[in-house]
């Protein structure tokens, strides 16, 4: 068994929060925002991967359920990415595979244990967040080099994606049908076509019968989520399942896209159902 057998749901932690670089090249550099629990540990970390619609957003979009998995107990990294148009498919996924190698080479510094690591991504960070996940041995995606993580891999034990742009193809086409121009053009920057948006694409990835890894999955859903084909969703589910990969599928009527990133009920709804669901994963990682 390992360290992360002890997570408890039902903990409450003071949570400091920390900026760090996480990732330098020529001039730039990327930062990752850490929320740590207070006393105790070692814990499990958890990565955030923020949304926008691959040409905007930030480690800061997802504060508040950020900080409530971290007063729960969970160490979160939250980063940064390379944004569309300048850094278009599969900058982001390269990112995230990076970001999850680095987390584990430096979970001893944030009072974490890199087993059992997980990671949540809303909209457009599910879909890169589950792209990476499927494939985390994809030469494309693990092509940043990291010294100090040599030996360690992109797996992720479980993924959380909150009103993931599941099927960016199927987006695109229905933002065309519903002149959502902002979602249009956002798509293009980041794809360029739209055999890339099949190609990179968790959904199809499902249904072309690709080898890939199935990490447990939850899904949190909005069904007033005019952002994306809610169909999408189903099917995701439905191919996941169909190569025994394991899905939960948790729908929040009446919820617009985005809708946990405020405070309200339906918000600690969400957070519950994920907290429960990482608990479950613990303790199944831990036998």
């Amino acid at each position: 068994m390992t360290d992360m057998i002890y997570y408890n749901p039902k903990s409450k932690y003071t949570v400091r929060v920390d900026d760090v670089t996480y990732r330098e090249d020529n001039d730039a550099a990327w930062s990752a925002r850490i929320y740590m629990p207070e006393g105790g540990g070692p814990f499990p970390i958890l990565l955030d991967v923020h949304g926008g619609a691959w040409g905007t957003g930030g480690c800061a979009d997802n504060k508040i359920l950020d900080t409530a998995l971290a007063g729960s107990g969970l160490v979160v990294v939250a980063v940064e990415l390379r944004k569309a148009p300048a850094d278009p498919y599969p900058s982001q996924v390269m990112d995230v595979n990076f970001a999850t190698r680095w987390a584990k080479a430096h979970a001893g510094e944030f009072n974490a244990v890199p087993d059992g690591m997980g990671g949540l991504g809303t909209s457009s960070g599910g879909h890169t967040l589950f792209l990476s996940a499927m494939r985390p041995f994809d030469v494309r995606y693990g092509g940043l080099n990291l010294p100090e993580a040599e030996g360690m891999d992109a797996r992720l034990a479980y993924v959380i994606g909150a009103w993931p742009v599941i099927d960016p193809y199927a987006r695109y086409l229905y933002a065309k049908q519903n002149d959502r121009d902002f979602l249009v053009h956002a798509t293009d920057a980041y794809f360029g076509d739209m055999e890339t948006m099949k190609e990179g694409n968790p959904l199809l990835a499902l249904e072309r019968n690709e080898t890939l890894d199935l990490p447990a999955a939850l899904i949190i859903q909005g069904t007033k989520d005019t952002n994306l084909p809610l169909s999408s969703i189903d099917r995701f589910a439905e191919a996941y399942r169909n190569v025994r990969g394991v899905v939960d599928l948790e729908w929040f009527a009446d919820m617009p896209h985005n809708f946990a990133l405020k405070a309200g009920p339906e918000t600690d709804r969400a957070i519950d159902i994920i907290k429960a669901f990482i608990a479950r994963r613990m303790v199944i990682g831990a036998e």
